[in-house]
C-alpha cells in the first residue's frame, strides 16, 4: 500500500533525475573549425529532503489513504565547472577551471608530451645506429 509521502517523494525524485543526467557532469562535445574537440567537465551536487504527517485518526472502515495528509519536500542542485578536456590531433589536455594549478596538475598534463618526445628520441637513436652500421 503506497502512502501519500511515498508518492510525493517519488514524484520529486523523478523531477530531480530528469534535471541531472550524464550530460550535466560531462557536457556535450564542442568541435571547433580547426578540428579541436572541447568537452566540459562539471561537479554536480544535489540534496533532497521530504516529510509528512497524517492528521487525526483513520475513520473506521476506511483506509489510511482517506486520512488527512500534510507534507512537503524540497531539493537543490549545484553545478560547478571543473575542467575542460581538449582533444586536438593526437594530443589530449585537461585544462582546470580553477586559478590554482598544482605541480601535480602540471606534471600529469606534461606526461603525454614527454612520452611523445621520448619516443621520437629513441626512434632517432635507432635510425642513427642503423645508418652508422651501413
Amino acid at each position: 500500500m503506497a502512502t501519500p509521502i511515498e508518492g510525493l517523494m517519488n514524484e520529486s525524485l523523478g523531477k530531480l533525475k530528469q534535471m541531472i543526467d550524464v550530460n550535466t557532469i560531462v557536457g556535450e562535445c564542442i568541435t571547433t573549425t580547426d578540428g579541436t574537440t572541447v568537452i566540459p567537465v562539471s561537479k554536480v551536487a544535489f540534496g533532497f529532503g521530504a516529510g509528512g504527517s497524517q492528521f487525526g485518526a483513520v475513520p473506521e472502515g476506511k483506509s489510511s489513504e482517506d486520512a488527512m495528509f500534510g507534507g512537503g519536500c524540497g531539493g537543490g542542485v549545484s553545478v560547478k565547472p571543473v575542467a575542460f578536456l581538449v582533444i586536438k590531433n593526437d594530443s589530449i589536455r585537461l585544462l582546470p577551471v580553477s586559478g590554482t594549478v598544482t605541480a601535480a596538475d602540471k606534471l600529469v598534463d606534461m606526461v603525454p608530451e614527454v612520452l611523445s618526445k621520448l619516443n621520437s628520441f629513441i626512434k632517432s637513436r635507432k635510425d642513427k645506429k642503423k645508418n652508422d652500421e651501413q
